[in-house]
């Protein structure tokens, strides 16, 4: 004994369970069962599909039940062998009795049937039609359209990952875990598809092994059995009846289930959170449809009870909800407003001394929100736009090289109720609308149709765009639009921001943090430079102009040491910027031109230049001629897009003495443009001229 349960332990039974399960079916289909075990069976069979219903009820996404095509499969497989083998035990011992094939099917032959057979078949076919042509086809038709849509979207999906990837919203383990999502749904979808056929084919089997054992019975009873004709075919119609009910009643409800799984549009709710919230939430339209059934209900010859007592359920329930969604508005005002009210009295309080906490300093980086937006960022709500703006600081410290500023949240009653505002150093620097629970659908230049949604603009890059309906989202991705959801558009606008503006952010304070950092990896260093030969002042200064330039600062000690060496010569915050940029050659062409070795460059026409140069080194620091100063940059900004329009990052190369005069000029017209001298191309980068900038007339 202590033997087999050792080897029991060592199998892996929860393995065997789904072998063992397949093999059984398909013994049924060979083997002879007894009505006891018949019962068992039918009642196991029943319970099963109870199970697979209320389990796909409480599915909030279709993956969650990533098994059902194979379920289907398997009780499909079960109902038909459960009819092969209740068929035979029909035809063999029908002739003793209603209870020839078990309790069960007795049970439900006189439940439905009773004493009429001609309602108890007429019923039954009335079931198997409604699981047929309706239920079954309704699902399989959904499965077929989820799954060619589902395949139309992924090329989106992939994009749209890759971006959150790419902008540091999400990390390279979420990003590999939504890539398989997104397989495992077109998988799921295509596998239901097929499926489905199971079901239809299941359920034209039932109605034809309906019509053999009656024929068959009437034949085997007359025959072999020397039955009178009536009571011959009122024996074994009861049990054919009996056993088509015991196999269709779970059929019906496992399509049920594969309806109500591929129909569901993945929320955090499950179906019946779906429906109460979504049904019965609006109090107009609950009023709407109290006031036409109490009208129908005031027609003479109508059934009055019946209407008026909906339509007053109906109102009552319509007058509770809006009750409720008036205390809830008014709660979340009151929690906005410090706990005061709109238009109430301000309770009266000793008057204070003023003293330094009334004076509210401001805050480095700010986030406000309109009150619609509030579940965004509450951390209570799960906000997720929280998680993203810590994904973007970190992001910008790995790419930049400091750390920014954390960024305060707040919400404002006196902006829209779905409009934003970025603010540095409480000062605007961006603004812009996001719907809660809506998606925005951008147009990338490349799309194949429309879909329905609110025009509006990319409040990052003023691409055109729609805010579309959360159920539209798999449709304009399968169109080429670019989806996100709301909390993505707010985070990408800030990501976008931050970038644009790193040098305002980094302070004496993040500098300190800097050398502080640097000091545990290189104490020496930082000893003998800080502050003795390189001033805090200076560095901090060197330091913005290279994130004005797009610069990121991570060689924090390529970036000392290369001060160090040239701030006993000069103390020209250009020409130590120059230095740096220098000597930070390598990581600049290759953040400009990654893996690469012919650059493709822009550059000044020589008379341009030279003119150029001689502004330069005017002792009476001339400028340009505002017609000269016109001319190229409108000669530019064409240049600049020609070469963008062939795919390359535009880079002007000019001569080291006129790049930071050059890049300042171009700087506000066109961001995009980067300037780089020729002291910052590697010995090992070749060069190719594609565009030369002029100063005349274009």
């Amino acid at each position: 004994m202590k033997q087999i349960l050792g080897i029991l332990k060592t199998l892996n039974l929860s393995g065997l369970a789904g072998p063992v399960l397949i093999i059984l079916i398909l013994a049924m289909m060979v083997l002879p069962l007894p009505p006891l075990v018949l019962d068992a069976f039918f009642t196991f069979n029943i319970a099963m599909s109870i199970i697979v219903l209320l389990v796909g009820i409480n599915t909030r996404h279709p993956l969650e039940f990533s098994a059902f095509p194979a379920v289907l499969l398997v009780t499909t497989l079960l109902r038909l062998s459960l009819n092969v083998a209740s068929s035979r035990v029909i035809l063999m011992e029908g002739h003793t009795g209603p209870d020839a094939a078990g309790k069960v099917i007795e049970s439900f032959a006189h439940f439905l049937i009773g004493e009429n057979v001609a309602i108890g078949i007429i019923v039954f076919i009335i079931l198997t039609i409604i699981n047929f042509m309706v239920i079954t086809k309704g699902a399989g038709r959904i499965a077929e359209v989820s799954a060619r849509f589902t395949l139309d979207a992924m090329p989106g999906k992939q994009m749209a990952i890759d971006a959150d990837l790419n902008a540091g919203l999400i990390g390279e383990d979420e990003a590999r875990k939504r890539r398989q999502m997104i397989t495992e749904e077109a998988n799921f979808f295509g596998a239901m598809d097929g499926a489905s056929k199971f079901v239809r084919g299941d359920a034209m089997a039932g109605i034809m092994i309906i019509v053999i054992n009656i024929v068959g019975g009437l034949i085997v009873g007359m025959a072999q059995h020397d039955l009178p004709a009536g009571e011959a075919a009122r024996t074994y119609t009861l049990l054919t009846i009996g056993d088509g009910l015991v196999a269709q009643i779970p059929a019906l409800i496992i399509s049920t289930a594969a309806g109500i799984v591929v129909a569901r549009v993945g929320t955090d709710k499950d179906l019946s959170e779906q429906f109460l919230g979504q049904l019965f939430a609006n109090p107009q339209v609950l009023y709407i449809t109290a006031a036409v059934i109490g009208l129908i209900g005031l027609i003479p010859n109508m059934p009055h009870i019946a209407f008026l007592t909906i339509a007053a359920s109906l109102a009552a329930l319509a007058w509770w909800q809006e009750k409720r969604g008036r205390e809830t508005a008014q709660a979340e005002l009151a929690g906005a407003g410090a706990g005061v009210l709109p238009g109430a009295p301000m309770p009266e309080q000793p008057a204070a001394e003023v003293s330094w906490n009334d004076v509210q300093s401001v805050d480095m980086l700010g986030l406000e929100v309109g009150y619609r937006l509030i579940p965004l960022v509450d951390r209570d709500q799960d906000g997720e736009l929280l998680r993203r703006i810590r994904g973007i600081r970190k992001k910008i410290a790995q790419e930049v090289g400091f750390l920014v500023p954390p960024v305060h949240i707040r919400d404002n009653l006196e902006i829209r109720p779905n409009a934003y505002r970025i603010l540095l150093k409480g000062v605007e620097i961006g603004n812009g609308d996001a719907y809660a629970g809506q998606f925005l659908a951008i147009n990338p230049g490349q799309v194949d149709g429309e879909v329905p949604g609110t025009p509006t603009t990319d409040p990052t890059f003023g691409l055109p765009a729609l805010w579309i309906a959360a159920d539209r989202r798999e449709e304009a991705q399968s169109l080429g639009y670019t989806v996100v959801d709301a909390s993505t558009v707010v985070a990408t606008h800030i990501s976008n921001l931050l970038q644009t503006h790193a040098a305002e952010l980094l302070g004496r304070e993040e500098v300190q943090a800097l050398i502080e950092h640097q000091a545990k990896e290189s104490p020496k260093l930082i000893e003998d430079l800080v502050p003795k030969v390189v001033p805090v002042g200076t560095l901090q200064k060197v330091l913005q102009q290279l994130l004005v330039d797009g610069v990121g600062i991570r060689d924090f000690r390529t970036i000392l040491e290369t001060l160090a060496d040239h701030v006993p010569v000069t103390q020209d915050i250009d020409e130590l910027t120059s230095a740096v940029r220098t000597a930070l050659s390598r990581a600049i062409v290759q953040q400009l031109f990654p893996g690469e070795n012919e650059l493709p460059l822009m550059t000044l026409d020589p008379q341009l230049e030279g003119i150029l140069m001689q502004a330069v080194q005017s002792k009476a620091g001339g400028g340009l001629e505002p017609g000269l100063a016109e001319n190229l940059l409108a000669n530019a900004v064409r240049e600049t897009e020609a070469v963008e329009a062939q795919g390359i990052n535009p880079v002007l190369l000019t001569p080291p003495a006129l790049r930071a005069l050059i890049a300042r000029f171009m700087r506000r017209a066109l961001p995009q443009l980067r300037v780089i001298s020729h002291n910052e191309i590697p010995d090992s980068k070749t060069i190719r001229i594609i565009a030369v900038i002029g100063g005349g007339k274009g």
